[in-house]
């Protein structure tokens, strides 16, 4: 009787403990607090164009550029009183900057903020800003790069945000941002996004359903024990960067890992890691399987070459919004919840 009792705690804990990856057929589906949905955009809203980071030296034809944009769908525009100033390295002093996206987070006549350009400065006004109005009618934050830190501090206010082309990245020739233009429209506008994305050798396998949150990996890691680091239980986690190392994209993963970030992690989905640079030490390995050393602790599906970043190819993602993520090595497919 004793040896049985042996045997089969043996058993449950080969189980529970010696599982290591999730098969393509298993779905895991997290339950998570449900974030406010902004309302979508209709034809004659009006889009506040703001300048929350970096300089704007040089861009007023970027800037004129996406107006026309989105006047040619319908909107009505408002450009941002302080989005050409300067102050140095931003577009103006940290109380113009916070002015202007202030106003148009409590305006409620403005149904969308879209940021003009990322570079650095968001995190300098975060704690500034003030959510009261902002609850009672609440709008859509647009941008990626540096804006994370804004759309990680919207997250945890409690409403969804959209990873997208900022003004900025607008070209000459539409067509050759067809899909960043295209699925930003569709964002905005409430039809449902849904990408096949290209298969990899690298992909963990597996299929979940969870909330999807995250941006630029160095915005996150400087969140890091402050009230605007997101806590990403039974979510999947966004990540894209551009300009690093390998072994600064190492080093700020570790430093994820150690404060607790994957412990309870649904999914990692990776998108671009742009313009890598080369360390007179070569690090020894992809990108890929540096990320997946550094995540090798845990079971969670993992999903590579996701078009979002600082590509012209940056396809738009509602942050917050529950997605499903079904990841095989030959392709991986992410729907994005109703």
């Amino acid at each position: 009787m004793t040896k049985n009792i042996f045997f089969l705690s043996l058993l449950c804990l080969v189980f529970f403990f010696g599982k290591t990856s999730l098969s393509a057929q298993e779905t895991l589906t997290y339950k998570t607090q449900v974030l406010k949905q902004p309302p979508y955009l209709k034809a004659g809203d009006t889009v506040a164009i703001v300048a929350p980071s970096g300089i704007l030296k040089n861009k007023a034809g970027e800037i004129q550029q996406a107006e026309n944009l989105l006047k040619s769908w319908g909107l009505h525009v408002v450009v941002g009183k302080h989005v050409f100033s300067q102050d140095n390295h931003f577009a103006g002093t940290d109380e113009e900057r916070c002015e202007d996206f202030q106003k148009a987070m409590d305006d409620p006549t403005i149904s969308a903020i879209w940021c003009a350009r990322g570079g650095y400065g968001t995190v300098r006004i975060l704690d500034k800003l003030d959510f009261t109005k902002f609850s009672k009618n609440p709008k859509w934050l647009i941008g990626y790069s540096d804006i994370t830190a804004l759309h990680n501090q919207f997250h945890n206010e409690g409403f969804e945000s959209i990873h997208a082309i900022m003004s900025t990245s607008l070209t000459d020739n539409l067509d050759d941002i067809s899909e960043s233009v295209s699925t930003f429209k569709e964002a905005i506008f409430g039809v449902n996004l849904k990408y096949t994305l290209m298969g990899s050798n690298y992909n963990r396998v597996g299929t979940v359903t969870a909330p999807l949150v995250g941006g630029n990996l160095t915005m996150l890691h400087t969140m890091l024990g402050s009230k605007t680091s997101i806590d990403t239980s039974g979510k999947i986690l966004f990540i894209e960067e551009i300009g690093e190392y390998k072994y600064h994209i190492d080093r700020m993963l570790q430093s994820l890992k150690r404060a607790g970030y994957f412990d309870n992690c649904a999914g990692v989905l990776v998108g671009d890691m742009s313009k890598m640079k080369k360390n007179t030490t070569l690090w020894g390995t992809s990108i890929e399987q540096l990320i997946l050393d550094a995540l090798s602790d845990y079971n969670f599906p993992i999903a590579f070459n996701m078009p979002a970043g600082h590509e012209k190819d940056n396809r738009a993602m509602i942050l917050g919004r529950k997605v499903e993520m079904t990841v095989a090595k030959d392709k991986t497919t992410v729907i994005f919840k109703d």
